[in-house]
């Protein structure tokens, strides 16, 4: 059985995305997409490449994800999609390149410095 696999990362989520010819079925970590993302607004940004290339009814997704929360994960999902699509199809890329569905963003929380009560606060300073 034919099928296409892409990697995709955000913050700390990582997805594995398989493709294979079928009717459309999304599974995410064994559960229905809708389940997985219940009420979730950015659920819906993770299927925008199969839009972008009129492919959404073509193949069913095979997506296990780990790490991180709902807002990367979905994030990790969409770069996933996008490059197994590259993958069915290379002629894709000029569409997924404009929707901007083929970049690693690649913004993670910054580090907690000693001295520091975060990133960058400090305590609070007092003169006397």
């Amino acid at each position: 059985m034919e099928q296409f696999y892409g990697t995709g990362r955000r913050k700390a989520a990582v997805a594995r995305v398989f493709l294979r010819p079928g009717q459309g079925r999304i599974t995410v970590n064994g559960k229905e997409f809708q389940e997985y993302f219940r009420g979730i607004l950015v659920g819906v940004q993770a299927l925008e490449p199969l839009k972008a290339t009129n492919t959404a009814g073509r193949y069913d997704c095979l997506i296990t994800v780990a790490g991180g929360g709902p807002s990367g994960q979905a994030d990790a999902i969409r770069l996933g999609v996008a490059r197994a699509l590259l993958k069915v199809d290379p002629s894709f890329r000029p569409a997924l390149k404009s929707g901007g569905y083929l970049s690693r963003d690649a913004r993670v929380v910054e580090r907690k410095k000693y001295g520091l009560r975060k990133a960058r606060r400090a305590p609070q300073f007092s003169k006397r």
